[in-house]
């Protein structure tokens, strides 16, 4: 069984229009029906060059591909494009309101979605609690969890920001990433768009200096605390990851709870051999094991290869030889291998994935090579590493 961390399940029914109706137009923020086709229509053109690995291509995600590749743990990611980038609004400003009510919108569509696949509820279970994931893993469901990419979707205010995670954690949101692509001042962001290098990214896309969290992303550790979803830290930056790191000491402090009552997660990123800084440092893994958290490995070529390889890997085996330095890199910070596990960031628009691994059925084949490397640990790698923290925060 494999346990995904991060995979955009949501995002092809971002590029589809035609279920827009006047009711869901109402609960959402009201946009004429042909800014919706736009957007729609966009999607799927960025989709085709920049997510697909060939422009006749298809999403990479569906549910009769999680099952095929055994993947029966789904961290089913939330993101909002449009969102994050409003043309709107001015770069960097602070988010709008409305965003939160488009999000609800959005993890509504996906439920609604996989009970019209899936009537009978079969094939798939929605997770909301402990009970929840257990009955799906008894019954071979594929259990769904919904998580946020991107803490500008979360509300304008810091009391918005409190009440909304609230909300959230009713629905069963399991973690938010607060950083994400570009500066919303939530949490200062390490650049990760694969054709910009870092250098240029922090030219075009500059950010306050030490700016870390601010009143948003402060509210929100807070209320995620509260609440006990988890903190994603990709994507953050430096001073975010301390700051965030910081304010979870503070409330340990205050509450007198063990650190490892709240684990810290990097669901989709990679150890750091190269220049990238969006990939983790020995460091920051330490400071997440201290948590008993758990870092999911992101299958983009981008991130993978930074300071290992000059070329993309085009087959299975070059891909393992990848992660397989990553891992016993994690594992040499951690002590362990009870600290790195998957996540994909397929249908993230990370072309070009690692070689082999083209669509989510495809993540069956890493147990075979994984199990010869780590016989006495692919299990925990592949899921059971995930699955611990996950149940920690459900119980």
């Amino acid at each position: 069984m494999i346990a995904d961390l991060h995979c955009h399940y949501p995002m092809h029914l971002l590029a589809r229009s035609e279920d827009v109706t006047l009711e869901t137009m109402v609960r959402a923020r009201p946009r004429a029906r042909w800014v919706d086709k736009l957007r729609a229509f966009v999607l799927k053109l960025a989709a085709r060059l920049l997510n697909f690995r060939r422009f006749t291509g298809t999403w990479r995600v569906d549910l009769p591909g999680l099952e095929t590749g055994d993947v029966r743990v789904v961290l089913s990611v939330l993101y909002l494009p449009f969102a994050e980038m409003d043309l709107d609004e001015r770069y960097g400003a602070r988010p709008e309101a409305g965003y939160f009510a488009d999000l609800v919108h959005e993890l509504e569509r996906v439920e609604a979605e996989l009970a019209g696949l899936d009537p009978d509820g079969t094939r798939h279970a929605i997770v909301r609690s402990g009970a929840d994931l257990e009955a799906a893993q008894d019954g071979g469901r594929v259990a769904f969890l919904h998580c946020i990419e991107g803490g500008f979707h979360l509300g304008a205010t810091p009391a918005d920001v409190d009440r909304n995670v609230t909300e959230l954690a009713r629905r069963g949101v399991r973690y938010v990433t607060l950083a994400h692509l570009f500066w919303r001042q939530v949490a200062t962001n390490a650049p990760a768009i694969p054709f910009l290098p870092d250098k240029a990214y922090n030219a075009i896309f500059s950010q306050p200096a030490g700016a870390g969290l601010t009143d948003l992303g402060e509210a929100a550790v807070r209320a995620m605390y509260r609440e006990r979803i988890l903190i994603d830290i990709s994507h953050m930056r430096e001073d975010a990851i301390d700051e965030t790191f910081r304010l979870l000491e503070e409330l340990d402090r205050q509450s007198g709870a063990d650190p490892k009552a709240f684990p810290v997660i990097a669901s989709h990123s990679a150890f750091r051999f190269g220049g990238q800084t969006y990939n983790l440092t020995a460091e920051t893994v330490q400071r997440i094991v201290a948590r008993d958290g758990v870092v999911g490995l992101i299958l983009a070529q981008h991130q993978l290869n930074d300071g290992l390889r000059g070329d993309e890997t085009t087959t299975l085996p070059e891909t393992v030889e990848v992660l397989r330095r990553h891992i016993d890199a994690i594992r040499e910070a951690a002590g362990s291998h009870a600290h790195v596990g998957i996540g994909s960031d397929f249908d993230g628009f990370i072309k070009p994935t690692a070689g082999g691994l083209e669509r989510i059925q495809d993540l069956k084949q890493l147990r075979d090579p994984l199990a010869e490397l780590y016989p006495g640990d692919v299990d925990a790698i592949l899921s059971g590493n995930a699955l611990r923290v996950l149940r920690r925060v459900l119980a």
